[in-house]
């Protein structure tokens, strides 16, 4: 069996996604995700300029080959592109491998090591009061772990509270990003009162989480977390940006309340200190971003050595396809934790056809052949790309801080 082809579909059924698809001479293909949130397009000329043209007459069987042909063989390594790129050819190429020997893709990482897979979803609010009315919400559907975000009082709502930004900029063509506003100090006093409110609403048998998306330093991250532990969350998400790991030490000297960090990592060596000094508790990679499924073996396996568990990144602009390869590395992998789900929409789910499948709290990969999901490539076309980025943010003296 030989690549014949290689696709790179740019569409946009209410986001942007990138999607390879591979077809070989006897028949079968396979499809993957190399969606990059704002660089779409980098991704998709990285694919179709430089990646396909080298493909085309290989033997799509050899994966783990492919995959280091790519990375290596660049000599430019690692990044969110590259990496995205990567992570694309190799989850088709696991789908067509996966289909040739007509079993779904976790019989091929060493079958199920669960029933199931708990996810966790989102609750924001502009007050506490309406987070806690939809945290209740979203436990009467059946959720067992919750993620709960409030706006600072006085300030507009900031990421994971208020309207998508990046969702906002598609419909209105907006192509320069939304600017948001930040205040620490006047975070970090909010959020013990958010989860007190928060536990009294909904007692001790649920999971709790907070994303505080890069935005302390380690102290304030450390005293954060400090305040945090009466109220046992399952998870304190990305506190700081990841580039000084170091500083995760001083949060661990600190505090006893769980750290979870990874969905901008692209690399096992970008989780390699964090994970061998246990100073984190969750990698949140997502196949995507981190390589595909070959990726998240290398990371997850280094991970379950340490105890350290997965907990893959599951944004609505992972598309369904990422998703797919998400659930069958957590249905498979001995040390999984959690997985984030956004959910899809109608639009997204006619574009892309899903044999995995979510139902009060839990996802399934489902039974068919491969990954198990596909792109409609006529209704993809109807979805052409619109330009639209992430939001940045500012502190109240209008400098930089991290989104």
């Amino acid at each position: 069996m030989k690549i014949k082809d290689i696709k790179v579909i740019v569409c946009s059924p209410g986001r942007n996604f990138v999607t390879v698809k591979i077809i070989t001479d006897e028949g079968l293909h396979g499809v993957g995700d190399g969606t990059v949130n704002g660089r779409e397009l980098a991704v998709a000329s990285y694919l179709e300029d430089h990646v396909a043209p080298c493909l085309i007459g290989m033997d799509p069987m050899r994966t783990e080959d492919i995959w280091q042909y790519l990375y290596k063989g660049a000599y430019w390594r690692r990044g969110p592109i590259t990496m995205a790129a990567i992570g694309a050819i190799d989850m088709a190429l696991w789908d067509i491998k996966a289909k040739a020997a007509n079993m779904p893709l976790y019989q091929l990482l060493g079958g199920r090591s669960r029933d199931k897979v708990m996810v966790y979803k989102h609750v924001g609010g502009l007050d506490i009061s309406e987070v806690a009315e939809g945290v209740i919400a979203l436990r009467e559907q059946g959720l067992d772990a919750i993620r709960a975000q409030v706006a600072i009082p006085g300030l507009p709502p900031i990421y994971g509270t208020g309207a998508s930004t990046d969702q906002d900029a598609l419909i209105n063509k907006r192509v320069a990003p939304h600017e948001e506003v930040w205040a620490t100090h006047k975070y970090l006093p909010l959020v013990p009162k958010l989860f007190e409110k928060v536990r009294d609403a909904v007692g001790w048998d649920v999971h709790l989480l907070h994303d505080v998306h890069h935005r302390l330093t380690p102290i304030e991250a450390a005293r954060l977390g400090k305040d945090l532990e009466p109220f046992r969350l399952f998870w304190l998400e990305d506190p700081i940006p990841a580039e000084l790991q170091e500083g995760f030490r001083i949060i661990r000297q600190h505090t006893t309340q769980p750290i979870a960090v990874g969905e901008v990592f692209n690399s096992i060596y970008d989780t390699h200190t964090l994970i061998t000094e246990q100073l984190i508790d969750y990698a949140r990679v997502t196949s995507v971003h981190a390589g595909g499924v070959t990726g998240l073996k290398k990371i997850f396996d280094l991970a379950a050595i340490y105890h350290v568990r997965s907990a893959c990144h599951g944004p609505q602009d992972v598309s369904p396809i990422a998703m797919g390869c998400n659930i069958h590395v957590d249905v498979a992998i001995p040390n999984f934790g959690i997985q984030e789900f956004s959910g899809y929409t109608e639009a997204m789910h006619d574009v892309f056809k899903c044999a995995w499948s979510y139902d009060r709290g839990y996802l399934q990969p489902g039974e068919q052949a491969g990954h198990g999901v596909d792109i409609d490539e006529a209704l993809a076309a109807k979805h052409p790309y619109q330009q639209a980025y992430l939001p940045i943010a500012r502190l109240q003296d209008g400098s930089m801080t991290s989104w």
